[in-house]
C-alpha cells in the first residue's frame, strides 16, 4: 500500500488508522454516560438523549464547513487546527455548568471532529485502485476501535470519576493525536484554487452531477440513521428493567465493537473483489436481521449482544462501500465528495437518534421496529437505485 513515490506505506495506514479511532471517540463519549449527566442535571431520557443528536448535528455541519477546504490547503495543517478547537470544545464540556451549555459545548465539538473524514479521502486518493477497498477498511477499522475507545472508557470513568472527568480524558487524547497526526500524516498540495465561498457552492454541483455520489448519500443516510437509533437509546433501556446497569456496565457493551473491528480489513477485501453495490445489498440486510435480535433484547442478553454485533458489522458494510464507490468519481475533489457523503450520513444519525428517542416509550420492540424500518428503506432505495442505473 504505497503511493507512486513511496510517500504511504502500511505502517503509516495503520498510524493513521490509530489516529482516526482517537479522534471519532470523542464524538461518543456522551453515549454511555447519558444517565448520569440527566441525574446531574434532572432532565428526563428523552431530553438527556438529544445530547447525541446536538453532536451528530455539529459533525454534519463539521463536514459541511469544514472538510471542503482539505481541497484548498494543507490537510495535516487543517486537522491539526481543528484539533485544537476540539480540546477547547472538551474543556467547555467538562466545565459545563448548565444542561443548555454542555448541549452547545456538545455541538462545538461535534463541529471539529471531523479530522477522520479529512484523513479518508487522503490516504484513499494515495491507494493505488486495487487496494483502495483495503486501504479505507484499515481506517474503518480505527474508526470501529474509536466507538469502543469512546463507550468503554467514557462508562468506566464516568462510573468511578463522574462525567465531567470523561471529557477530561479526551483533551488528553487530543494531545496524542495530533503527535500522531503531525508525525505520520503526509503533507499535501491544494488540489483546488477555489475560494472558499465557491468551495461550498461546488458541493451542490458535485451532488447534482453524479448519480452514485447521491445514491450512496441515501443510502448512507438511512444506514446511519439505523445505526444511530440504537446507540442513542441503548444507555437509556439498559437502565431500565429488567438489566437497570449502571454506566460502567453500558461502557462494556461498546467491546461489542470488536467485531467491526476485525470486519472492516475483511470488508475492505470483500468490496474490492464483490463490487459495492452487493455489499450494499449485504450490509442493509445484515441490519435488517440485527434489529430483529434487538426485538427479543427484553427477553435475554444475549440477543442484544448479537445484534448489536450484527448492527456493527452491516452498517460498517453500507459505509466502506459507499466511500469506496464515490472518491474516484472527481480525483480533484476527493474532501468535497466526502463532505456532500457524510454531511449526509450524519445528518440520518441525527434523525435516527431522534427516532430511537421517540420510540424508546414502546421499549426495546420500538427500538425495534424504528432502526428495521430505516434498514429496509436503505435496501429498497439501493435495489431501485441499481435496476435504474443498469
Amino acid at each position: 500500500m504505497v503511493t507512486p513515490d513511496g510517500g504511504l506505506t502500511q505502517t503509516r495506514v495503520r498510524f493513521l488508522a490509530v489516529a482516526c479511532a482517537f479522534a471519532i471517540a470523542t464524538l461518543y463519549y456522551s453515549q454511555p454516560i447519558l444517565p448520569l449527566i440527566g441525574a446531574s442535571f434532572g432532565t428526563s431520557d428523552t431530553v438527556t438523549s438529544q445530547l447525541v443528536m446536538l453532536g451528530q448535528i455539529g459533525y454534519s455541519l463539521g463536514l459541511f464547513l469544514f472538510v471542503p477546504i482539505g481541497d484548498r490547503i494543507d490537510r495535516r495543517r487543517l486537522i491539526l487546527t481543528l484539533l485544537a478547537i476540539n480540546t477547547v470544545g472538551m474543556a467547555a464540556c467538562a466545565a459545563a455548568p448548565s444542561f443548555a451549555f454542555l448541549g452547545v459545548a456538545l455541538l462545538l465539538a461535534g463541529l471539529t471532529t471531523v479530522t477522520p473524514q479529512i484523513i479518508i479521502p487522503t490516504v484513499a486518493g494515495m491507494a493505488a485502485p486495487d487496494q483502495r477497498g483495503r486501504a479505507v477498511g484499515v481506517l474503518l477499522s480505527g474508526m470501529s476501535a474509536g466507538l469502543l475507545i469512546g463507550r468503554t472508557l467514557s462508562g468506566f470513568v464516568g462510573e468511578f470519576a463522574g462525567w465531567r472527568a470523561v471529557f477530561g480524558l479526551a483533551i488528553a487524547m487530543n494531545a496524542l493525536l495530533m503527535v500522531i497526526v503531525w508525525r505520520t500524516l503526509p503533507a499535501t498540495k491544494p488540489s483546488s484554487d477555489l475560494p472558499y465561498p465557491k468551495l461550498l457552492l461546488s458541493l451542490g454541483r458535485l451532488f447534482a452531477d453524479h448519480a452514485t455520489l447521491r445514491a450512496a448519500c441515501i443510502t448512507g443516510f438511512l444506514a446511519f440513521g439505523a445505526f444511530s437509533a440504537l446507540w442513542a437509546t441503548l444507555a437509556a433501556l439498559l437502565a431500565r428493567p429488567p438489566y437497570q446497569f449502571g454506566a460502567n456496565t453500558v461502557g462494556l457493551f461498546g467491546l461489542i465493537g470488536v467485531f467491526s473491528i476485525v470486519a472492516a480489513p475483511l470488508i475492505g477485501r470483500l468490496t474490492d473483489r464483490l463490487g459495492t453495490r452487493f455489499m450494499i445489498v449485504a450490509g442493509t440486510v445484515v441490519l435488517l436481521i440485527a434489529f430483529g435480535f434487538v426485538l427479543l433484547a427484553e427477553r435475554t442478553i444475549w440477543a442484544l449482544v448479537l445484534g448489536i454485533a450484527l448492527i456493527d458489522i452491516g452498517y460498517r458494510c453500507v459505509l466502506l462501500a459507499n466511500q469506496t464507490r464515490i472518491y474516484p468519481l472527481q480525483p480533484s475533489a476527493q474532501s468535497r465528495l466526502n463532505t456532500v457523503f457524510m454531511t449526509s450520513v450524519f445528518l440520518g444519525g441525527a434523525a435516527g437518534s431522534l427516532c430511537g428517542a421517540a420510540a424508546v416509550m414502546w421499549s426495546w420492540s420500538g427500538l425495534a421496529g424504528a432502526g428495521a424500518s430505516l434498514a429496509a428503506a436503505a435496501l429498497i432505495f439501493h435495489l431501485v437505485a441499481s435496476r435504474a442505473a443498469r
